[in-house]
């Protein structure tokens, strides 16, 4: 049979992006290909610069790899003449894409983060912005373009428009996130390009792609400000390793690839050993109290001089008192940082010294300071007042010694609160000891107290509303001298220490100027299921207002009460699979294990997450613990047994609030046991 012939139109534009590839391909080698200058010289080491040489045209390389199955550009503008190009006599136009790309200086795309750039996302009819037309593009999976729509910004518009854009919000979902930058909404790119000094609080319900702003104002800052970004670094950090994986691919595609991804725990250097911890214990640890307690903790181990010094040089003796060595310890005691404090004081008793040594006409220098600070009787007396201890050791002591710990506890925690500090099991010795995920924040208030830590120039918080206050504290070091976006929903808040309102978190943050920002229209998850998981928000967030969704899908909630659950599993993720796109099949996480052991023995191809962290990408059907599901997408949702997932922890209704909107398209939920009173309608 003859080809179908290819409209003429579509071909020039495939042509011009099989140019923009060889564009593309030929920058990558310049940077590749071309020999790199380092620096030589005597007078200072090179390899320091030239490490930051080679670190910078090794990333610009990664920069530029065409990724497949990746479009070029996704949108073209056609301005009035004169618009973009001065000496243009025919309509200006220009292609936007996800990335800058030229043919000997000459741009082919225009990277989307862009001024001119923006028009794409904000021109109305209304408000042109000088846009005549502007024309999305639709593309198979292998990246080949396949259709075009122009939507006319004056004249008559005959021709209906917007298919194409919502048959890209409406895509099946599969795998791990993409981006959205060919989707971005007018509200949501005003979010994307607020400005750098301006700490941002998204408070987004479920499928108003508060994740995807995020990730996309990553980009766009580090395009617009890349010389303040670049000197310490911009972090992103999510709720756990799996949804890392699951947004993994979005800020590659967008051409960013030196942006930290990572969890609370590995962000500050002390990943947990220990998960088993009870709600109550770990609300506790969350508190803001605690900051003062450990405080507290800390200088308790640094003691009263109850001797003087003795330091001999030669023939001669030194003495200063014991009450001067108080004096001295006593004004350092809390004043500063624990070892700056501890080196403080060894310099202030070796000046007490050189005080005397000058009294006896001799003429010591700064050398000799030094050395009396480093010497034998100055370090025996700060080993007994002043000993130095590790964030392990004293939180070892609080949580070990009851004594201690009323001590320091007693002005700041209920006798109640200070038993549960109580290590439920005793260890030999800290070095033995498991940390649980709350201990993180406590070990990174008294690293800081000890020693001043690393400092970042932005940092994204996604599902911030589980932030403990003490995980805030932290994050606000990291942050002292940066700025902030704050990703999150109050009504999902399910952490023992999760906040009721934004104004709370943002102040222990140090950020209570901050303004929130609410994205309450949903594009991904169909109505039906928005307004039947909304039944739960008078419980759990009175405050929320009730979102809306821009999509709606008839037949999209189904309801199945069962006398045998397991035996219904596998009918169900079968009549799942036979539809588009990825099944997430959700439970309560003590179930798990055996539902997955049963759809593999029934014979389906199956992945569990938390086992594998490419789970998303091995299998279409994954069983999904209900405490990792949290700002991950499926096409088609199976929940089992919703009662379960309310009693497995004290914030269970949260819990089931944030399972029920994880479907892009459908939502099938399995029950033996009665469904909560706001579902069973």
């Amino acid at each position: 049979m003859p080809e179908t012939a290819v409209d003429p139109e579509i071909q020039s534009e495939r042509d011009y992006q099989t140019a923009a590839r060889v564009a593309l391909h030929k920058m990558h080698a310049d940077v590749v290909d071309t020999e790199t200058q380092l620096f030589a010289g005597n007078e200072f080491d090179p390899r320091i610069l030239n490490d930051m040489v080679i670190g910078a045209r090794r990333k610009r390389a990664n920069a530029l790899v065409d990724l497949p199955g990746v479009p070029l550009f996704f949108g073209r503008l056609d301005y009035d003449p004169g618009t973009v190009y001065s000496a243009s006599t025919d309509v200006d136009r220009i292609y936007v894409g996800r990335r800058h790309v030229e043919d000997g200086g000459t741009p082919m795309v225009i990277d989307w983060r862009a001024p001119i750039s923006a028009a794409f996302y904000r021109a109305t009819r209304t408000d042109r912005q000088g846009v005549r037309s502007r024309r999305r593009y639709g593309f198979s999976e292998s990246a080949e373009l396949t259709a075009y729509e122009d939507e006319p910004l004056i004249g008559r518009q005959d021709a209906p428009t917007g298919t194409l854009l919502a048959a890209e919000i409406d895509r099946p979902r599969s795998g791990p996130m993409r981006d959205i930058v060919a989707t971005i909404q007018p509200e949501q790119d005003e979010l994307v390009r607020a400005p750098l000094q301006q700490t941002l609080c998204v408070q987004g319900a479920p499928g108003t792609g508060k994740t995807a702003v995020g990730l996309h104002r990553v980009a766009y800052l580090l395009y617009a400000e890349r010389d303040r970004l670049t000197r310490n670094g911009v972090a992103v950090v999510g709720p756990n390793r799996s949804f890392l994986s699951y947004i993994r691919h979005v800020l590659p595609t967008l051409g960013e690839v030196s942006v930290e991804q990572t969890t609370f725990e590995q962000l500050v250097r002390r990943v947990p050993t220990n998960d088993a911890e009870e709600p109550a214990v770990a609300r506790i640890k969350g508190d803001a109290r605690m900051a003062a307690v450990l405080h507290r903790a800390l200088w308790r181990h640094v003691e009263r001089p109850t001797e003087g010094l003795m330091y001999v040089e030669g023939s001669f003796r030194y003495r200063i008192a014991d009450y001067e060595v108080r004096e001295i310890i006593a004004s350092l005691r809390g004043a500063t940082r624990y070892l700056a404090g501890r080196a403080a004081a060894a310099q202030r008793l070796a000046h007490a010294v050189l005080v005397q040594m000058e009294q006896q006409a001799k003429s010591p220098d700064d050398r000799t300071q030094s050395a009396v600070a480093r010497s034998k009787p100055v370090k025996q007396v700060l080993e007994a007042v002043w000993p130095k201890v590790t964030p392990e050791q004293v939180l070892f002591r609080l949580f070990a010694d009851a004594e201690f710990r009323d001590e320091v506890g007693g002005k700041h925690l209920s006798t109640e609160e200070r038993s549960l500090l109580a290590w439920p099991k005793p260890f030999r010795s800290w070095k033995s000891a498991k940390w649980s995920a709350a201990d993180s924040a406590l070990l990174d208030e008294l690293a800081d107290l000890i020693e001043r830590g690393p400092a970042l120039d932005h940092i994204v918080v996604d599902e911030a509303q589980d932030v403990s206050p003490m995980q805030a504290r932290a994050l606000a070091r990291r942050g002292a001298n940066g700025s902030f976006t704050l990703l999150g929903d109050i009504a999902q808040g399910t952490a023992p220490w999760a906040v009721d309102d934004w104004k709370t978190l943002l102040e222990h943050l140090g950020k209570p100027e901050a303004e929130v920002e609410v994205l309450d229209r949903g594009y991904r998850v169909p109505a039906q299921i928005v307004d039947y998981a909304s039944r739960l928000l008078p419980r759990i967030a009175p405050g929320i207002a009730v979102p809306t969704s821009a999509r709606t899908a008839q037949g999209s909630l189904h309801v199945t009460a069962t006398a045998d659950l397991l035996g219904e599993l596998a009918p169900a993720c079968r009549d799942a699979l036979a539809g588009q796109g990825s099944v997430g099949l959700i439970a309560a996480d003590p179930d798990v294990a055996a539902i997955y052991d049963r759809l593999l023995a029934d014979g389906l191809n199956v992945t569990r997450l938390g086992d594998d962290e490419d789970a998303l990408e091995a299998a279409r059907l994954v069983c999904v613990p209900a405490t990792l599901a949290k700002g991950l997408e499926f096409e088609t949702v199976i929940v089992l047994e919703p009662a379960r997932i309310v009693a497995a922890e004290p914030r269970g209704f949260q819990r089931l609030y944030v399972v029920l909107t994880r479907a892009v398209s459908a939502l099938h939920i399995i029950h033996a046991e009665p469904l909560p009173a706001a579902l069973r309608a």
